[in-house]
């Protein structure tokens, strides 16, 4: 039993294959579009049961639980030499051209 008030994940469809657009690619019209959102459980449930949540923003949201205690797993993607060299630049530029000595 998950507890209200435990962070969790939920995801919903906010658009069913049919209500998309047609001028989407053909793979992503096959397919819902969905959402996932963080926020406080408002009742005890489990795993798969649609749920409401109060996000940090305070918006009430319903949908299928699928997480407790999520975490945030994003990045900025591979290394890439251009970057850091963009680094380089805009660092010397406001800091002067000794900033790397």
């Amino acid at each position: 039993m998950i507890k209200k008030g435990s962070w969790v994940q939920i995801k919903k469809i906010i658009l069913n294959p049919e209500q998309r657009a047609n001028n989407l690619p053909e793979a992503t019209k096959k397919v819902p579009l969905l959402l996932w959102v963080k926020g406080t459980l408002l009742t005890d449930a489990e795993i798969g049961d649609v749920v409401e949540i109060k996000t940090i923003t305070g918006r009430i949201e319903a949908g299928e639980l699928i997480e407790v205690n999520p975490s945030y797993l994003h990045n900025y993607g591979k290394y890439m030499p251009e970057i850091q060299e963009i680094d380089r630049i805009v660092k010397s530029t406001l800091f002067g051209d000794d900033y790397y000595e």
